[in-house]
């Protein structure tokens, strides 16, 4: 777990919730999602990543996922992705989520372990996540599901949109964001994270 203080509460990241915040995690993704399932695939190492308020009590949440993704050209990068990301109904329009996703955006830049930050969101939602550090891929598709049972973003009655972000990496390889921009521009990305989490 990693915290850091802010003036109306602290973000916080666990590999497992204690059961008090899961409920309330749970509670508020089901009044966002009703009928879904809780939770993520193990596979995708899911991390979830909290901004608690004042009380303690949980202000806004995301989830955190990392995978491999193995383009066409045959080179292999270690994506990141944003899932299940919501605030909590009294607090919204506070800048509880805004400021919890552009805090996962600055950790995910300063992890020597991630390529790039890549989801997709609903289109009226890109101007919050550009808001946060975050960029439209144009012409960007990410298939997920399985080989057998595709789902993808561009699917009929989908209206979603690809976003990323870049690490620089280490000072000594200039341009690494670029070239890392430029691959998952313009294509279809195999993401296929499974049956549980069909996209992230």
């Amino acid at each position: 777990m990693r915290s850091e203080g802010s003036i109306e509460g602290a973000i916080e990241e666990y590999a497992v919730l204690p059961s008090g915040l899961a409920e309330q995690v749970a509670a508020l993704e089901a009044q966002a999602w009703p009928g879904s399932s809780p939770g993520h695939d193990p596979a995708l190492a899911p991390r979830a990543v909290l901004l608690l308020d004042a009380d303690g009590r949980v202000a806004a949440s995301l989830a955190l996922l990392h995978k491999p993704v193995r383009l066409a050209d045959g080179r292999t990068y270690r994506a990141a992705g944003l899932s299940g990301v919501v605030t909590r109904a009294d607090v919204r329009g506070r800048g509880y989520g805004g400021r919890l996703v552009a805090a996962v955006r600055a950790r995910l830049a300063a992890d020597p372990g991630v390529d790039l930050a890549l989801f997709s969101c609903d289109r009226e939602l890109v101007p919050f996540y550009e808001a946060a550090g975050f960029e439209v891929l144009p012409g960007t598709v990410l298939v997920g599901g399985t080989p057998a049972d595709p789902l993808a973003t561009d699917a009929p009655g989908l209206d979603k949109t690809v976003l990323g972000a870049f690490p620089t990496g280490a000072a000594d390889d200039e341009g690494r964001a670029d070239r890392v921009r430029a691959a998952f521009t313009g294509i279809r990305v195999p993401l296929y994270p499974g049956t549980i989490d069909r996209l992230w």
